[in-house]
């Protein structure tokens, strides 16, 4: 096995709940990363480019992992998906989906535009923290992830 390299996290979704206790549960499974938010799309897609308010690098880091809720307003998942996928520079950050739909079309649609895995979200505290345990374990300890240099 190899040796644990913390990977920032990025975490699009729009339920400032989901996000608190997204928060905790990475805690509380003492998986060591850096988790950074983003509210929808857009914003998702300005933080990936340092846009607007994620324009200072060193507060925006390139996430070695995106979690992405699919139902959010302005830009969708699905919209923020294809696009990181189209642009050369974001294609190969793994995106997890991380939501509530249970949609089989919605499943489909997630792998067909490039999603790494599609899960759905637990429904308690204890199912999250569970999940994030996992996640990091997976991303973290078994999953080789390129290291990016910035060059813009």
């Amino acid at each position: 096995m190899k040796t644990s390299t913390p990977i920032v996290i990025l975490m699009a979704d729009d339920d400032e709940d989901d996000r608190l206790l997204a928060r905790d549960a990475l805690i509380e499974s003492r998986v060591i990363n850096e988790l950074h938010f983003v509210e929808d799309g857009v914003e998702l897609l300005d933080y990936l480019t340092h846009q607007g308010k994620f324009k200072d690098k060193e507060s925006a880091p390139r996430p070695g992992l995106i979690l992405l809720d699919l139902n959010m307003p302005r830009k969708d998942g699905r919209e923020a998906l294809k696009e990181i996928k189209a642009n050369p520079e974001l294609k190969g950050i793994p995106v997890v989906i991380l939501t509530t739909s249970k949609q089989e079309e919605d499943m489909v649609k997630g792998y067909e535009l490039g999603a790494a895995s599609y899960i759905t979200k637990p429904v308690n505290f204890e199912g999250l923290v569970d999940l994030m345990k996992a996640l990091g374990k997976y991303w973290v300890e078994f999953v080789d992830l390129p290291s990016y240099n910035e060059k813009n």
